[in-house]
């Protein structure tokens, strides 16, 4: 099984405190390795050159034949073999080793009969020194490392935390909250210094208003054209009634309400867009409705319920989704058309040809329908979705399996109570 981080490792904010931690150890590693070679080698030198200086005072008097002063002598059994081998050789050499639990600077050089004079200086505050040298650093790094992540991470906290307020604001515009703005005091301050974050909010308010306008144009053009056309409407539609009998007759009425439905469908999306509609809620069995709808809509179409529940809903406006779902089935989709009822889940599933792709991907578009399609101005599945926004229910549109469209229509709450009966359908 591949292994998957943690999701807030992702975050801009742990990426920037891990580059920070990154190149800040490797800095004070870098520049405590420097001080430590430079301050070692300073500390070994001096040792090394008193051990040197006493090893040729140890010299003299080994030459005069005095006694050897204390701390030097002939082939001392402490003494390092290397060390050793290299006075043999003919030469001067110093080495620091252990001495009877102690840190000590051997110097040694050759000495007649193939012996070797050696002298010795006691390392312990050279050794105590380089070592409190070494925790110094450690700390001093471990210090600037943590006082730089907190700066760092300040910072950067600062920086994400407008980004988070930028992306929530863009989800709540996606979501339809036209009015949603960042609102950052940079973006209406020209004698502020502006960043890239500054310039991406502003940005996104541009686009915002830019975007709000314009779909509020359109929808003043929508409801404007539905207005006006509803008169002549009306008139034509009561000039269609007095045609005399004939088919040239039920043409002309049929085109006549096809026009006053296209006119109506515009007009409620017009309502939906601007979010005027108010809900009025009601206890309502969901199998009743459903089966209301099926009689009210006049189609074959076979109703199973699983399980049935009691929702607080408007009724008018449920029965506008689901007739418009039935109605889609049965336009463009196969019998048997089915209509399930499973909790606070309604679907309808037809056996035709299925959604087109761009409608599972992106949902319903007005006046865009399937290549192919029987009629129809895509606005039958746009009320329903616009009618579920408004009802607080999740409505997806997707493929079934084995083939056919399927709707599923979640309400947002149910319960196995008893309601009311419903009146019959007239």
């Amino acid at each position: 099984m591949r292994f998957r981080p943690p999701a807030w490792t992702s975050t801009l904010t742990w990426k920037a405190a891990v580059f920070i931690a990154v190149m800040c150890c490797l800095l004070a590693a870098l520049l405590g390795s420097l001080v430590h070679v430079a301050v070692t080698s300073q500390i070994v030198g001096y040792a090394r050159e008193r051990a040197l200086t006493k090893l040729e005072d140890v010299s003299r008097v080994y030459e005069t034949g005095d006694q050897l002063p204390p701390g030097s002598g002939l082939d001392p059994p402490g003494l390092p073999g290397a060390l050793r081998e290299l006075a043999l050789g003919g030469q001067r050499a110093t080495m620091v080793a252990d001495h009877d639990g102690r840190p000590v600077m051997w110097a040694a050089g050759p000495a007649d009969d193939g012996q070797v004079i050696t002298a010795e200086i006691d390392y312990t505050q050279g050794a105590k020194a380089i070592d409190g040298l070494d925790r110094a650093i450690v700390g001093s790094s471990a210090l600037s490392i943590g006082a730089t992540l907190l700066i760092g991470s300040f910072a950067v906290t600062r920086v994400t935390r407008r980004l988070h307020q930028t992306a929530s604001v863009a989800r709540r515009i996606s979501a339809g909250d036209l009015d949603a703005r960042v609102n950052d005091p940079r973006t209406k301050n020209p004698a502020r210094r502006r960043d890239e974050v500054t310039a991406v909010a502003g940005a996104l308010d541009t686009m915002a208003s830019s975007l709000q306008s314009k779909l509020e144009s359109e929808q003043r053009f929508t409801a404007d054209v539905a207005h006006e056309l509803r008169t002549p409407l009306t008139g034509l539609h009561a000039a269609a009634e007095l045609l005399p009998p004939g088919r040239p007759a039920e043409l002309v009425r049929d085109r006549v309400q096809a026009m006053r439905s296209l006119t109506e469908d515009l007009l409620e999306i017009s309502r939906l867009d601007s979010r005027s509609e108010r809900l009025e809620l009601d206890a309502h069995q969901l199998a009743a409705v459903a089966e209301r709808v099926v009689r009210a809509s006049g189609t074959d179409t076979e109703v199973v319920v699983v399980r049935d529940v009691c929702v607080e809903t408007d009724r008018r406006r449920l029965e506008r989704v689901l007739g418009n779902l039935l109605g889609n089935a049965h336009k463009h989709g196969r019998a048997p058309v089915v209509l399930t009822v499973d909790g606070p889940v309604v679907t309808v599933r037809d056996h035709g040809d299925g959604y087109p792709d761009y409608l599972v991907s992106h949902g319903p578009q007005r006046f865009r329908t399937e290549s192919g399609a029987r009629g129809g101005h895509g606005l039958g599945l746009t009320i329903a979705a616009g009618q579920a926004g408004v009802l607080g229910a999740n409505l997806e549109f997707t493929n079934a399996p084995d083939g056919g469209a399927l709707a599923r229509l979640t309400l947002p709450d149910g319960t196995e109570c008893a309601c009311d009966p419903e009146p019959p359908a007239p």
